[in-house]
């Protein structure tokens, strides 16, 4: 006697029968996408809003501890890199659908309303789309907060080391002066003096620093731009 086959779509269609009435299985189907579509824009809401004073409620013996991160910490990841944290409601690029999941599955679990997000991401990400590694956070008070959810592409591994520069004043005078030097040494024998020799080569220095600051200087004041300490929780464009 030869077994007929299983198909598995008949057997999903009986299960179906028996656990939904097959008369109003269209209308409930609708119904759990029109709650799911509520709770969605209320989740945008809550991300366009202010994080000013938010303090989310969450249970403890729920929470994952390698996701929670104080507030010092960021900063200090933020000046390294050249990040901005900052509400979501500046942010400009486009949440993915993973990103509302994850706040549906937290608030699930916590039986709660998280409000207040906010977000680590490269300036320019506050500004247009880009895919660069942003990070979703949920305030839990007391400077803490709590990673909901990381997507896009990890950081550029010399990232750290291009925004050394500009972590601060002295920082971006030992880039100036780093350049300067280069500069001085790639200015052709004689071209200002017929002999080479240390005070020439001190004067060209000088010359190729002051050069090198005014554009230096000029760039920043032209763009609005700052160091990494000042703007990693501003939002200004110009910082």
């Amino acid at each position: 006697m030869v077994l007929p086959r299983t198909n598995i779509e008949k057997k999903l269609e009986r299960l179906r029968a028996k656990e939904f009435d097959h008369a109003t299985w269209q209308d409930q189907v609708q119904e759990i996408f029109r709650k799911d579509e509520a709770r969605k824009t209320h989740i945008i809401k809550n991300l366009n809003a202010s994080s000013k004073n938010v303090t989310n409620s969450f249970d403890f013996d729920q929470l994952d501890t390698h996701k929670i991160y104080h507030l010092d910490q960021i900063k200090k990841i933020c000046i390294t890199y050249r990040l901005r944290f900052l509400d979501t409601k500046y942010f400009k690029g486009k949440l993915p659908e993973t990103a509302f999941s994850a706040i549906k599955e937290l608030e699930n679990k916590h039986h709660s309303e998280l409000k207040g997000f906010k977000i680590i991401a490269p300036s320019k990400l506050f500004k247009l789309e880009n895919a660069d590694d942003p990070l979703l956070f949920a305030p839990m008070g007391n400077d803490y907060f709590y990673l909901v959810h990381k997507w896009g592409n990890d950081l550029h591994p010399l990232r750290k080391f291009s925004m050394w520069f500009f972590k601060s004043f002295e920082n971006l005078l030992f880039l100036t002066f780093l350049v300067s030097v280069l500069l001085t040494f790639m200015v052709p024998d004689g071209l200002f003096s017929k002999e080479s020799n240390t005070s020439t080569f001190i004067m060209v220095f000088f010359f190729m620093f002051k050069s090198v600051a005014a554009v230096v200087l000029f760039y920043g004041f032209a763009l609005g731009k700052n160091f990494n300490t000042a703007i990693w929780n501003s939002k200004y464009i110009n910082a």
